[in-house]
């Protein structure tokens, strides 16, 4: 059994550890608050975000599933257009997927 020096030292280790992983983000990236580009992504990364995630739910469907998949995606889209926001927009679009995939595409 190691000794208790031993182990609290290792535990100290580990919280300096962890304690620098969490904040190191954060101190790289006080500098950049004030930095045009990233004043750019921050507005456009959410629309990105859905984009790559449309790409990524059609790219494996199959024609049985287009059905559904293109009336969640449809729905999603009219959503973010009609409302603009992100959350909403992703979230209804699952819902429908869900809903369209229990129910009237159930036996697909």
């Amino acid at each position: 059994m190691p000794e208790t020096s031993y182990l609290v030292a290792v535990v100290a280790v580990c919280a300096a550890v962890t304690w620098a992983v969490r904040a190191l983000p954060f101190a790289a990236l006080a500098p950049l608050r004030d930095s045009e580009l990233v004043h750019h992504l921050g507005q456009r990364m959410p629309v990105g975000v859905m984009i790559v995630l449309a790409v990524y739910t059609v790219r494996g469907t199959t024609v049985p599933q287009l059905a559904p998949v293109g009336l969640a995606l449809a729905a999603t889209l009219g959503l973010h257009l009609w409302r603009g926001n992100a959350l909403l927009s992703i979230l209804g679009g699952t819902a429908v997927h869900v809903l369209l995939v229990s129910t009237a595409f159930a036996f697909v």
